[in-house]
């Protein structure tokens, strides 16, 4: 299991089936709903060179299968956030559990399948579902109708302009300032309930979090929040200084994917927004990567595996490739060294990976699968 990825949709269009293979095997991938929905537009779009079905089908062939979680949605996540429920911001994946089960004395988390990674599988069989082709064809209106030229008032209310703003940086100065201060934090909660369309009731609660806690700001209050917000401020000011154009609306969805930066090592994209933008919101100890960087490297290494011999092959992925190659330096030993500690660079031997078949634990785990979910408990 490799470094924590975020990926976009450009980055996996552009790779090869083999390139995409070693990516999954070098890097963990956190898939977020944005790069579901980003394909999903894909099967309405009419100016492809190839039917909609057969491009999404070619994008899901290239998934990540062995090293993948999916993470919650930003919206959940933020809403979560003001009401207590924090999210780590320091390289984890948030997963929601389908269930909590408990057998005997055993107790666990189930992880199944989300509709979207169901998806995915099918529509590697070119298997697409009339309710799929629907959302497309509203996902893809939604995004044409939008005029990003028009900022809303309830920005204005902000009290910040972008005007004379002269770089993007200064355009996250301000944002950071916005959201790190006391002065504007109503302000900034009414833009944030806005923005996310956030039902009265559950903003009367998070404003009586927000007066019990004598008027912490934003930052301090709910650290994603914070951060999702920032991002959003500063694409408005950025958009209203001509930073980044107002004439693409798809500028609105890549800007999205900054939203899950907080669950990554490396973020990856081969999108010229995200080269300029996502370096800004990176933590010290996180990396960006270029799209046409790392699939040189992949490239590399699919070179370098195919001329093993068949025999070690016949083998497997795991067995033949358990880290990448040490004689090969890259932007994925690199991400390794950086990410994972060059420690896994001293193992000479290649670990062999075996699987727990004791009878006993294969009872327990079967049981808890089985497992009634447990019914959450009221709060006293």
């Amino acid at each position: 299991m490799g470094p924590i990825t975020l990926f976009d949709k450009s980055f996996l269009q552009a790779l090869s089936v083999d390139e995409s293979v070693w990516f999954d095997r070098f890097f963990y991938s956190v898939i977020c709903p944005i790069f579901y929905v980003e394909t999903l537009a894909d099967l309405k779009k009419p100016e492809l060179d190839r039917p909609p079905e057969q491009e999404v089908g070619i994008i899901a062939d290239k998934f990540p299968e062995m090293n993948c979680a999916p993470t919650l949605h930003h919206r959940e996540m933020v809403i979560g956030d003001l009401l207590g429920n924090h999210v780590p911001l320091t390289g984890q994946i948030p997963r929601d559990p389908s269930r909590f089960v408990q057998s005997e004395r055993n107790k666990g988390a189930i992880f199944e399948g989300s509709p979207e990674e169901e998806a995915f599988l099918r529509w590697q069989s070119r298997e697409f579902y009339d309710l799929e082709r629907d959302f497309a064809n509203t996902w893809r209106t939604t995004l044409e109708s939008l005029d990003l030229k028009r900022i809303p008032d309830e920005f204005r209310n902000l009290g910040i302009s972008g005007r004379n703003c002269k770089s993007l940086q200064e355009a996250k100065s301000i944002a950071d300032a916005l959201v790190n201060g006391t002065d504007k934090t109503l302000e900034a909660l009414r833009f944030l309930f806005f923005v996310l369309d956030i039902p009265q009731e559950v903003r009367n609660l998070i404003m009586e979090r927000w007066l019990a806690s004598e008027f912490l700001p934003l930052s301090s209050l709910a650290p994603y929040a914070a951060h999702f917000l920032t991002v959003e401020v500063f694409f408005q000011i950025s958009l209203e200084a001509n930073l980044i154009s107002s004439d693409r609306p798809s500028n609105r969805l890549d800007i999205a994917y900054l939203y899950y930066l907080p669950f990554c090592m490396v973020f990856v994209s081969w999108d010229r927004l995200h080269r300029k933008c996502a370096p800004l919101f990176l933590r010290k100890n996180q990396s960006f990567i270029w799209g046409p960087e790392i699939k040189s490297a992949l490239s590399d290494l699919d070179r370098y595996y195919s001329a093993l011999p068949e025999t070690e092959k016949k083998k497997g992925v795991m067995h033949f490739a358990p880290h990448p190659p040490i004689e090969i330096e890259s932007i994925v030993s690199q991400m390794w060294d950086r990410h994972l500690l060059p420690i896994w660079r001293e193992s000479t031997k290649q670990p062999s990976i075996e699987l727990d078949s004791n009878p006993e634990t294969v009872k327990k785990v079967k049981q808890l699968i089985d497992a009634p979910s447990l019914q959450p408990v009221a709060p006293q």
